[in-house]
């Protein structure tokens, strides 16, 4: 069973006390929410990079093709900034 930690005027420093059935259940669906979704999008973090990533990779990808139209990196920088 998992327990919490309860601070109450009582218990100033806290005091570990274990989780109802209740809480148990809905601590059980969470979790298992969450590895879910961990397995089939990543981590938080794994999410962030791959985003990053593909932004880096669109603006390389948009400054060549406007290279490749002809424009010279300062006039790239002027219409992007």
């Amino acid at each position: 069973m998992t327990t919490k930690w309860v601070i109450s005027p009582e218990n100033p420093t806290g005091k570990a006390v274990e989780l109802t059935a209740e809480e148990q259940s809905a601590f059980d669906t969470a979790k298992a929410e969450v590895e879910a979704d961990i397995a089939e999008n990543g981590t938080f973090a794994e999410r962030r990079i791959a985003r990053d990533t593909k932004k880096a990779n669109d603006k390389a990808s948009g400054n060549q093709k406007l290279k490749d139209l002809g424009l010279t990196d300062d006039e790239i920088t002027a219409i992007t900034q």
